[in-house]
């Protein structure tokens, strides 16, 4: 059973972004597959100052990541860029230097957004943050979702509509990541 820690980089109650991470949670293909959702809202601001002496909620956040066969980044876009959250678990979790939990950890980039282009410009700076902290991503299929009636269902599962492309994404994470274990 791969223990897949899942990030999401919206911290809004009602995020389109984690209503999606947890309907991929629910598909079949999940089945067998134990999912963590990382709590990035209580970490402190990075300051690397406090490498020395790190936060428990960032110990606590390495310690996740670094238990885990791979990592779920489901990720809304900010600016056309990542959000800042996101970005702030990512600097903890990578400091201080050569002590990075993500280094070697099989990374998936999936996100939604109520733009045509989902979140495709957060996907790519994610992307380029993910290969320098050695992460294998999956570079293919892409998934840039929209919003919309049909992505999912009232219950929140995945919808009919979306059920074939997002079970195929999903499927060929989950082999990516069990490609990489030890």
């Amino acid at each position: 059973m791969s223990k897949i820690v899942v990030v999401v980089g919206s911290l809004r109650a009602e995020s389109f972004n984690r209503q999606v991470a947890e309907a991929l949670t629910r598909l079949p293909a999940a089945q067998g597959h134990a999912f963590t959702f990382a709590d990035i809202g209580s970490l402190p601001l990075y300051d690397q100052d406090d490498d020395a002496d790190q936060a428990d909620s960032v110990k606590a956040l390495k310690a996740l990541v670094s238990g885990s066969d791979g990592v779920l980044f489901v990720t809304a876009e900010y600016n056309r860029s990542i959000p800042g959250v996101l970005k702030n678990a990512i600097d903890h979790a990578s400091r201080p230097y050569g002590q990075s939990a993500w280094a070697g950890k099989p990374a998936g980039v999936i996100g939604v957004s109520v733009g045509a282009i989902g979140t495709a410009l957060s996907q790519q700076h994610l992307r380029n943050v993910l290969a320098y902290l050695d992460m294998p991503t999956l570079g293919a299929p892409e998934a840039f979702l929209q919003w919309k009636d049909g992505l999912l269902n009232p219950d929140g599962t995945v919808g009919e509509a979306s059920d074939k492309f997002l079970r195929g994404w999903l499927e060929a994470f989950l082999a990516l990541v069990e490609k990489h274990e030890g």
